[in-house]
């Protein structure tokens, strides 16, 4: 009995007098960055989405492209040299886009499409390829896996259905570098999740990014109906273009096909009218013509 007041009382002294006996206390560095912060509501982001969807009509460019193929299926990763490009792009569908071959600048590929179907024409190997922008089987040749819809869907951010969609908002973090410390910190951010009906089922179709330094969209990534990831896109180095606030570098990802496109504008036009005919391709001459199914 005695001997338990004694250890009772030891315990209490060890509490009252010398804490650190029984537990010991550091410093937390701080891991978040040290900016400040803007906050929005689910309203204002979806707004916000709305309202640039709405700015850009058309968009006429000339563009570096960074082509990346492979990873850890293929065992091996190839780097295609930089080409120069062009893009044009007209909503709700529309878009046409041509690749030059490295210093020469013949054409190394020409493809447009209307949404639905597309077509490309590679001339160094006069081929012509058609059918629709859904990869029903894919190819073992990864790029011809590449359809006209992923970069027109990649390019600009798309409203929110009212009919079909609705919109859920969530925080999140990113990993940023922080001004003052010159290292990479943890920064609060927003997450807009586009939910869609199909066939009568709800399911995650997009989501979207929005940095709370300045609630703009660095980010979206787009899903395929089993919830996997279809495509992933980061923008980035916006700039005004026409007084339309735009990024200047699109990151198009596609991790099960494993290709990754990199869209550098180096001069953009927005909304000025385009010929029809510019969506327009005949079948070259002595081509050979492959139709997907």
């Amino acid at each position: 009995m005695e001997r338990s007041r004694l250890t009772y009382a030891l315990v209490l002294l060890c509490l009252a007098c010398t804490p650190g006996c029984l537990f010991r206390s550091h410093r937390v560095e701080q891991k978040r960055s040290s900016i400040p912060l803007l906050s929005a509501t689910q309203q204002e982001l979806v707004a916000r989405i709305d309202a640039m969807a709405a700015s850009v009509r058309t968009m006429n460019a000339t563009v570096d492209i960074d082509t990346t193929v492979g990873g850890e299926k293929k065992g091996k990763v190839i780097e295609y040299q930089q080409i120069r490009g062009y893009i044009l792009l007209e909503k709700p569908a529309m878009l046409r886009m041509i690749g030059l071959m490295p210093i020469v600048r013949n054409r190394a590929f020409d493809m447009v499409s209307d949404g639905d179907r597309f077509k490309l024409w590679i001339p160094p190997k006069n081929r012509f390829i058609t059918g629709r922008n859904e990869v029903a089987k894919p190819s073992g040749n990864t790029l011809e896996n590449l359809r006209p819809q992923v970069i027109y869907q990649s390019l600009t951010i798309p409203a929110i259905d009212s009919q079909t969609e609705i919109a859920v908002i969530e925080e999140g973090q990113q990993q940023v570098l922080d001004e003052r410390t010159h290292k990479y910190t943890s920064q609060p951010n927003y997450h807009v999740l586009v939910i869609r009906k199909r066939e009568g089922t709800w399911r995650l179709y997009r989501k979207i990014y929005f940095s709370r330094a300045n609630l703009e969209p660095y980010r979206q990534t787009i899903f395929e109906e089993n919830g996997d990831i279809a495509t992933d896109v980061n923008y980035s180095d916006v700039q005004d273009f026409g007084g339309v606030r735009l990024p200047a570098l699109i990151e198009i990802s596609r991790p099960k096909e494993e290709y990754s496109i990199a869209i550098k504008m180096v001069k953009l036009t927005v909304n000025e009218p385009i010929d029809p005919e510019k969506f327009q391709m005949e079948m070259p001459d002595g081509a050979s013509v492959t139709e997907l199914k």
